[in-house]
């Protein structure tokens, strides 16, 4: 009972694996968020009991003030810096940074300002930094802060 002829394997279909690795690909690039910013101040913010989502995500632009992170306290030293977007910046600096906001949004009327300030930041900077908020007509400002525990 011997078989005459040599049984070869049957090739793999791979028509459908380019739609499963598009499939993939897509599913990777809508569920992945990109940072945008790269921090070069460490900050806690503070805890709070009656916050609010923002709604247009869009139209906000974050200033961050703390210490710088580790890596960079050697160069910048230990006091409070402020950063706007990829850079360190001084308080007059941001009216400039405002307008330039404005420019990328969509509806800069419903510009918002939010605040991501260390919890041991001194509040004279923070009221250096709102002065100037008013100066560019920012007149929107938030106050990050997280979700204290009951």
């Amino acid at each position: 009972m011997a078989k005459k002829g040599s049984r070869e394997l049957p090739e793999m279909n791979t028509s459908s694996l380019p739609d499963l690795i598009f499939t993939i690909l897509f599913f990777f690039m809508i569920v992945t968020t990109m940072r945008e910013v790269t921090l070069k101040v460490k900050f806690t913010v503070p805890q709070g009991t009656q916050l609010e989502k923002l709604e247009k995500k869009s139209s906000v632009s974050f200033i961050y003030v703390g210490p710088p992170t580790d890596q960079l306290i050697g160069q910048m030293g230990s006091r409070t810096r402020i950063q706007l977007n990829d850079r360190y910046a001084e308080t007059t600096e941001l009216i400039d940074f405002v307008a330039q906001e404005r420019t990328t949004m969509e509806d800069p009327a419903s510009q918002v300002m939010s605040l991501k300030v260390d919890t041991k930041t001194k509040m004279g900077i923070v009221t250096d930094i709102k002065e100037q908020l008013r100066k560019a007509w920012a007149l929107k400002i938030n106050y990050s802060a997280t979700k204290k525990a009951q």
